[in-house]
């Protein structure tokens, strides 16, 4: 049984085509996406069962973020139906110094007006192995936070592993309104995931001698952390991405994590950017892949930087690789020659 439960907003991403700018488009790029059904989708194309728990409008558009999830073999079985509206960002990806932009329009949507007696997580949790949420799901709403703990609760109750990207977005809430909802969830969490900004502005750490946007990061701050955070709420694993952003289009990727015994830092990778968007997400399921498939700390790690460092070359939130791709990668090819 290696069947993993995800519960989060998808959401309609309206994104203005190639690297114009906003104020420059006459249409915009539509596909679906969502911290949380961005990694169901990645571990069902790397082979496990998967189910996406949300809820959507009954109408056609509320229908059509259905089926892009059912295209990839992702479960829907649970989800509800009901509420106004599909959450929508807009997108304008930026190049080299100019960065990319965000604008949410999520107010109200289905998921942030749901509640726990909608969903039957005992039916849910019976046959799965693994859950993951992420700090973006709290933070909708006070009923999505109350809804989040309901299903970590019952989660527990059926001796599931949870994992937590923390991912804060500014823009839904401030550092005190996250560490209030969010450090008390942490006591259902066995696996962390974070970076630099989501362990300060989340939970209240921040490593030393990091700063992101110079490309410096202290991993004895990290170091430091990480053993503060397990030691406080007992998680089995730490894990932080690092990023080096040398630009919109230039990124340095590895992470490195922590599981109680050692620390070990992952293989770095140069990429140049196609759409960051997703890319938290694909080292999420990427490492959750790993774990389940009982690689190791070590190997779990690597085959996460290689899924994610994949996923910054593909166009959408959603990671178009395969397995055997991830594996090529992490096995060293990184040439990028034409296979024929």
């Amino acid at each position: 049984m290696k069947k993993v439960v995800t519960l989060g907003e998808i959401m309609l991403r309206l994104s203005s085509p190639g690297f114009t700018r906003f104020v420059q488009s006459q249409s915009f790029d539509v596909v679906y996406g969502g911290g949380e059904a961005n990694v169901a989708v990645s571990l069902s194309n790397y082979g496990l069962e998967t189910e996406f728990i949300t809820k959507l409008p009954k109408h056609e558009i509320g229908q059509s973020a259905v089926n892009a999830l059912r295209q990839y073999g992702v479960g829907t079985t649970h989800i509800a139906r009901g509420g106004e509206r599909v959450g929508i960002y807009f997108l304008e990806s930026g190049a080299s110094m100019r960065p990319s932009k965000v604008i949410y329009d999520r107010a109200h949507s289905s998921i942030a007006e749901a509640h726990a007696d909608e969903f039957d997580f005992d039916a849910i949790f019976s046959d799965a192995q693994w859950f993951h949420f992420s700090g973006i799901t709290p933070a909708l709403s006070d009923a999505a936070a109350e809804l989040t703990e309901k299903a970590l609760i019952a989660a527990k109750k059926h001796g599931v592993t949870v994992s937590v990207d923390l991912n804060y977005r500014k823009k839904l809430w401030t550092p005190e309104k996250a560490q209030s909802i969010m450090r008390p969830l942490m006591k259902y969490v066995d696996v962390c995931i974070g970076n630099e900004e989501d362990a300060e502005k989340v939970l209240g750490f921040k490593p030393s001698n990091t700063d992101v946007t110079k490309g410096e990061l202290g991993l004895d701050g990290y170091k430091a952390i990480f053993e503060e955070m397990k030691t406080l709420f007992d998680f089995k694993v730490v894990v932080s991405s690092l990023r080096e952003s040398h630009s919109a289009s230039d990124n340095g990727w590895s992470a490195i994590a922590f599981d109680g015994e050692a620390f070990v830092d992952s293989k770095k990778y140069d990429i140049r950017i196609v759409d960051r968007v997703g890319g938290g997400d694909s080292f999420a399921s990427g490492l959750i892949y790993g774990l389940i498939n009982n690689m190791g700390t070590q190997g779990a790690l690597e085959f996460a930087v290689a899924a994610s460092a994949l996923k910054h070359t593909i166009p959408g939130d959603f990671n178009h690789v395969s397995l055997e791709e991830v594996m090529t990668l992490v096995n060293g090819d990184a040439s990028g020659r034409v296979q024929r």
